[in-house]
């Protein structure tokens, strides 16, 4: 391990970053996370129509942290997906600020072979700092909930786009972010770990978060430069001050990209999705 830490160091050591790049993917960072930035719900309301919420993962308990269920997008039906954080902090007590328990990611799994059952498109939409890493979690298989999410959304004979509208942090966003196509708005983040995180194990501080959101790679740009995301949303001045233009860049982009994925044979539209789950190792070693 030391030795992996000793690589990592020297490789941010030699690319040097200049003060304006780092500051920059900081900024990202923090407007990833701005309380005013449009939030799942907010996306339910805008885009689909008749949204009849689906509870429970018919186990354990109904995980607020998840919600989806099924709704119309365009005039037709679809199952949609999301990481809710809450706006006030009433709600992202009650939403647990968007971190899942195994039940949220069970009752995802449950709605996605729903999707498969009845042939209907799968959307999901990321925002979250992770999976709930608390011990009862873990009792629950926290981690068996996120590995079997990844396995059943990879193989589901129906389209699937995922969208990253704020914050994707670590397996908590990729347990629901496999798809056909993967989108990000232009200030969203999507990384392994938090600056925060990367910070403390790198530099022993996390006051060095702002160096590691550069090293990351964790913004729009960067993913779409490695070919990891599929399209990236302008936001204007931002969703924080101006919701309007995000919600119809999406819209049009998901309208564009449904349709393509639903003109493709479901067989050939598996085994592309898995080929492109294939290629993201060796883009990710370049």
């Amino acid at each position: 391990m030391s030795e992996i830490i000793e690589q990592a160091q020297a490789s941010l050591q030699a690319d040097k970053p200049s003060a304006t790049d780092v500051n920059d993917k900081w900024q990202t960072v923090l407007l990833a996370r701005h309380p005013k930035r449009p939030i799942f719900l907010d996306y339910v309301s805008q885009l689909f129509t008749e949204f009849d919420e689906l509870h429970g993962d018919r186990a354990f308990a109904d995980d607020r942290a998840v919600i989806g269920g099924l709704a119309r997008f365009d005039g037709k039906p679809v199952v949609v997906i999301g990481q809710h954080r809450g706006r006030s902090t009433r709600e992202r007590v009650a939403h647990n600020f968007g971190m899942a328990n195994p039940e949220g990611y069970r009752k995802a799994i449950r709605l996605a072979r729903l999707a498969e059952r009845f042939g209907l498109p799968l959307m999901t939409f990321i925002d979250t700092q992770g999976a709930y890493p608390g011990v009862d979690a873990e009792e629950r298989g926290q981690a068996a909930a996120i590995a079997e999410s990844l396995a059943v959304f990879s193989r589901l004979k129906t389209p699937i786009i995922a969208t990253v509208i704020g914050e994707g942090g670590s397996g908590g966003a990729l347990a629901i972010g496999v798809g056909d196509r993967v989108n990000m708005l232009s200030n969203s983040i999507y990384s392994v770990i938090s600056p925060e995180g990367c910070a403390s194990i790198l530099w022993k501080t996390a006051e060095k978060a702002s160096d590691a959101s550069n090293a990351l790679k964790l913004g729009a740009d960067d993913l779409y430069a490695l070919g990891l995301i599929d399209a990236v949303v302008d936001e204007g001045v931002g969703g924080h001050i101006d919701s309007k233009p995000v919600m119809t860049g999406l819209q049009a982009l998901l309208q564009e990209q449904l349709s393509e994925l639903q003109s493709m044979p479901v067989d050939s539209l598996v085994d592309t999705r898995y080929e492109r789950l294939k290629r993201f190792d060796s883009t990710v070693c370049l």
